[in-house]
């Protein structure tokens, strides 16, 4: 069972979220609850809709939601990726779920899928209700924009010149010129792109996963704020269990490592799906299998 549902947020804006059942669901009784956050460029009808049905398989209510400023979510200028307001974004899905009567307040884990990772990191560090959190394909988005997809960049090479020419289309956009925007992955395939690059188009430019909502555009302009953006830095306010899951091909792999190393909570996991890269964790069998087992086996482990 499936519902859709609105609900407002600490900024005023209204979130769109798809809300589901376990096959048993009795609203009389009581559930442990999962908020599943997609990835920048996402919606809630791909990836994370898609784990949340599962893990709703598994016994939990759960809520996929999109963004503020994305898919059916209130927000203008749309298709704004703010991280601060995608943070607030797991928080206000916090407030709703404490808003129904049978979901149990002390069994609520939240799953973050790329860069919602990073995003419901930051929530989870700042944020006591959240009492598990799972990461898929997990990623920082400034921490990815600063040192490269593959983490081997140097920051004159990546930040620089798109702050430089963030500054040179500010100045147009003041005078009146048109939003400039770019994609966050390519729109068509070329034979120099890596086999996750050629995936990622896959996943978010063709039939398999595309969705009219998903429009792979972002201004130039937000990555000033996506830059500028830190989350897995927080690792000494995280004390809840976290489970870091993640393809061993995956070229993001390095963020996961890192900050599972940088841990310092005991409760902590790295769980590699052997064979997958970062967007075939997405929704591709038998990863997508693999991983909703490990994420049930977690979540009945910390939440009951």
């Amino acid at each position: 069972m499936t519902e859709t549902v609105f609900y407002a947020g600490r900024n005023g804006l209204k979130l769109a979220a798809n809300l589901y059942f376990p096959a048993d669901f009795d609203e009389s009784k009581t559930y442990p609850a999962l908020i599943v956050g997609h990835p920048a460029g996402g919606v809630k009808e791909q990836t994370a809709g898609l784990h949340a049905r599962r893990m709703a398989e598994k016994g939990f209510v759960t809520i996929a939601f999109d963004a503020s400023y994305q898919g059916e979510s209130e927000g203008t200028p749309h298709l704004l990726e703010d991280p601060d307001s995608r943070v607030e974004d797991f928080r206000t899905t916090l407030d709703y779920l404490d808003t129904l009567p049978y979901v149990d307040k002390e069994r609520i884990g939240v799953v973050g899928i790329c860069a919602s990772g990073g995003y419901a990191f930051k929530a989870t560090a700042t944020d006591r209700r959240v009492k598990a959190l799972a990461l898929i394909s997990g990623a920082d988005i400034g921490l990815t924009f600063r040192r490269g997809w593959t983490g081997d960049q140097k920051i004159e090479d990546t930040a620089f010149p798109t702050l430089d020419a963030i500054a040179k289309v500010r100045e147009a956009e003041a005078s009146g010129a048109d939003v400039t925007y770019t994609g966050w992955v390519a729109d068509e395939l070329s034979d120099d792109m890596t086999e996750e690059a050629k995936q990622g188009h896959l996943y978010y430019r063709t039939p398999r996963a595309g969705h009219p909502r998903s429009t792979n555009r972002v201004a130039l302009v937000d990555f000033a704020r996506i830059l500028g953006f830190s989350a897995f830095n927080l690792t000494d306010l995280i004390t809840q269990p976290v489970l870091f899951v993640a393809g061993s091909e995956a070229l993001t792999l390095w963020e996961s490592k890192e900050t599972f190393e940088n841990l310092k909570t005991d409760t902590k996991e790295l769980f590699l799906v052997e064979g997958a890269n970062h967007f075939d964790m997405y929704d591709l069998e038998p990863y997508v299998t693999q991983t909703v087992e490990k994420l049930d086996s977690f979540f009945h482990q910390y939440l009951g």
